[in-house]
């Protein structure tokens, strides 16, 4: 942790030491174009009546002004990024210290009837979610979500190859995560696929040679004019034509300039990261396949993108009257730069949502990254295909402090299922997610709390936090049996880990305790794995009859008229239970 901690300080001492030089570089370059402007003024002053030393003054100006505009730009992104850096390393430094709960909650991700994310604190304040995401992308954001949603168990060796790498190049994931930052798109990545996909071309073949050709024409006559062998009608008159060739298309160009002037800053912006991710040397099976997707040998993908941007920015300055007229009048550019937008659209428009993809991918999987950077002891169950499930030595709750938490070992074989006793308190709901985390966390790739672990890769199912529906009239008996039902539909069609805290909490103890029985009994006689916490002991009887069912317990004591757990998992039925004694200890009843 310290080594931790020493890593994000001296990083955010670099960037705020170059912040600060920046900041005064800036400064510089605003005195240096006030003073530009300010000597173009006396220059114009002082060569008024000199009309070619005065034009001359007035070109040399312009031009050292723009460069100047465009070096402040450059540097006012440089000052950008590094504040993004900085940023970046003292969130870090926050969240070592267990300080996260202003990061981004993920509520918009909540789903009640998923598989296992409403019971394992997947999202919402305090959630994995909010402890383990740092993307800097909506649709990253998104990619990320799916991947602790999607209860895949395919390809898991590959996917902790990946995060293992990505965890080793910090100051590169540090480098993507600001430039992603910085990333403020108007127009959302799915509406820009959208609208390629659904793009009709107008612009007809012959412009791919009539802008050049009347570009020609129009330079000759200009040409003739100032060596003085026609009169400036013929130029004045051959700008109109221009005019009306270009008017035949004006509405749509219109049309297609106004979805150019809201996507080019996002391919300019993207451009940026596809730069990064074509340049870092991958050597991993998934990175390096997902970095094929925008690298090959004819082409990099920056390039292509980069090459679309300046077409949109070219057709873009048709909102300038001045170019409007001109340059259409003349060279016909607005329906030159529509005729190359839509020979890229059609050559690479359907490969642009690939690429989107592609970046989303690189901005969740930083995110593991980071999560295995920061947690250095945490280990990367080995994928076994033996009688195990699970087998984890001192395996933890991510999200509990290391200093309060207690870590125990379990192992569940193929077929096993466990009852699970306790006092109120003792440990049994925060055991269970424990599991159930560390099934999640195991098949997104990701090394889970604990010392060691061997893991047969399954899906996650689990009941324990069913609620009631106001809205669909539904009583919580009833929201709950929906559940199980669910359950039993899903384990008819895969395998599954099912886990359950306190099941037909809605019925009667008797009605409860044989119900409970009978549901435990068909999810065994079904060859099905998992874990089961109950207050009811008389559940405990079946593993005389189920040699699959083993019982374990979590046990408290009253010592010196005080409660004490010792949050063990031990094997067997737990004998003690604590309601009587709390509620008098509280005063609530004698």
């Amino acid at each position: 942790m310290e080594e931790l901690h020493q890593f994000y300080s001296d990083q955010l001492t670099k960037y705020n030491e170059q912040l600060a030089r920046v900041k005064e570089q800036l400064f510089v370059s605003s005195m240096l174009r006030l003073l530009v402007f300010c000597a173009i003024a006396f220059g114009v002053y002082l060569l008024f009546g000199h009309t070619k030393w005065l034009v001359a003054c007035v070109i040399i100006g312009i031009a050292l002004f723009l460069f100047l505009v465009s070096r402040h730009t450059d540097l006012q992104y440089k000052r950008d990024k590094l504040k993004a850096l900085s940023d970046l390393n003292e969130t870090e430094i926050r969240v070592l210290k267990r300080d996260f709960h202003h990061l981004v909650e993920g509520n918009e991700f909540k789903n009640p009837e998923h598989f296992y994310s409403q019971d394992v604190d997947l999202f919402g304040k305090g959630s994995f979610y909010q402890y383990l995401n740092r993307t800097a992308l909506q649709q990253g954001s998104d990619t990320l979500a799916q991947l602790l949603l999607s209860n895949s168990i395919e390809n898991i060796v590959q996917k902790q190859e990946a995060i293992k790498e990505l965890a080793k190049i910090p100051v590169w994931r540090q480098e993507f995560s600001a430039v992603a930052t910085l990333t403020k798109t108007e127009t959302s990545t799915q509406s820009i696929i959208t609208w390629l996909g659904n793009y009709q071309s107008f612009i007809p073949k012959i412009m791919r040679w009539l802008p050049i050709a009347f570009s020609g024409v129009s330079m000759v006559l200009l040409a003739l004019y100032f060596l003085g062998i026609i009169s400036g009608l013929f130029p004045f008159l051959w700008v109109f034509v221009g005019l009306g060739v270009s008017g035949i298309f004006t509405k749509k160009i219109g049309r297609l300039g106004n979805h150019a002037s809201k996507i080019h800053s996002t391919f300019r912006q993207y451009n940026k990261l596809l730069m990064l991710i074509e340049e870092q040397p991958f050597t991993s099976e998934l990175l390096k396949s997902k970095q094929a997707l925008v690298v090959n040998e004819q082409e990099k993908t920056s390039q292509v993108l980069q090459k679309f941007s300046k077409l949109l920015n070219g057709l873009d300055k048709n909102n300038n009257v001045f170019y409007l007229i001109l340059a259409n009048g003349y060279f016909l550019r607005g329906l030159h730069y529509s005729y190359q937008i839509e020979q890229w659209v059609a050559t690479y428009g359907k490969a642009v949502e690939e690429w989107f993809d592609t970046v989303a991918f690189f901005d969740a999987y930083n995110s593991l990254g980071n999560f295995n950077f920061n947690h250095p002891n945490y280990f990367f169950p080995a994928i076994v295909d033996t009688a195990i499930i699970l087998h984890s030595t001192q395996a933890g709750h991510p999200l509990l402090a290391p200093e309060k938490s207690v870590n125990n070992n379990f192992e569940i074989d193929q077929e096993q299922f466990f009852i699970i006793t306790g006092a109120n308190m003792a440990g049994k709901s925060t055991f269970l997610r424990t599991v159930s985390l560390q099934i999640v966390m195991a098949n997104v790739g990701l090394p889970v709390c604990a010392r060691k672990a061997e893991y047969a890769p399954i899906k996650l199912i689990t009941s324990m936090r069913t609620t009631d529906s106001l809205t669909d009239d539904e009583s919580y008996f009833f929201s709950e049996l929906k559940r199980l039902r669910f359950i039993v539909d899903e384990i008819q069609k895969d395998r599954y880990f099912i886990v359950l805290d306190e099941i037909l909490k809605g019925t009667n103890s008797t009605d409860k305790a044989k119900g409970s029985r009978k549901f435990v009994e068909r999810l065994v006689s079904s060859k099905s794995t998992g874990i089961i916490a109950t207050h009811d002991l008389s559940l405990c009887e079946a593993a005389n009859e189920w040699p699959q069912i083993k019982n374990h317990y979590f046990d408290a004591e009253i010592i010196d008229d005080e409660l004490h757990f010792d949050y063990r998992f031990k094997e067997g039925i737990c004998q003690n239970m604590n309601a009587s004694f709390l509620l008098k200890k509280m005063g609530i009843v004698d």
